[in-house]
């Protein structure tokens, strides 16, 4: 389930879940908490979100495994993506993992995490 548009419609649970078993994809998605620390200098700015080459420099995977992470919180909605010309950017979907958060929460008959 792609998330791009509403940034706080809940992804699937067991999709998000999966998405986040992988420690690579929890360390990708802890690096776009702060781009301006994991990312700085990056042209275009960050507004634009991450370039995929600078998450792939940043991490010790080929440029494929990378790739392939990316695509899988992708598909589970926790990061967007925007193409600009041959380049693909990526921002964290706080929306979509606070919603994830909820519905983890609610599936386990727990009360919400208080932020």
């Amino acid at each position: 389930m792609t998330i791009d548009a509403d940034h706080d419609h809940a992804p699937d649970l067991d999709e998000g879940l999966k998405a986040l078993v992988h420690p690579v994809r929890r360390a990708i998605l802890a690096k776009l908490a702060e781009p301006e620390r994991y990312f700085a200098g990056q042209e275009p700015p960050l507004s634009f979100g991450v370039c995929a080459g600078a998450i792939e420099r940043s991490c010790p995977l080929s440029q494929s495994s990378i790739s392939a992470h990316l695509a899988a919180l992708h598909a589970a909605g926790l990061v967007e993506t925007r193409r600009v010309g041959t380049f693909v950017f990526y921002r964290r979907n706080d929306g979509a993992i606070d919603a994830l958060i909820r519905g983890l929460a609610k599936s386990l008959d727990r009360p919400e995490p208080t932020p």
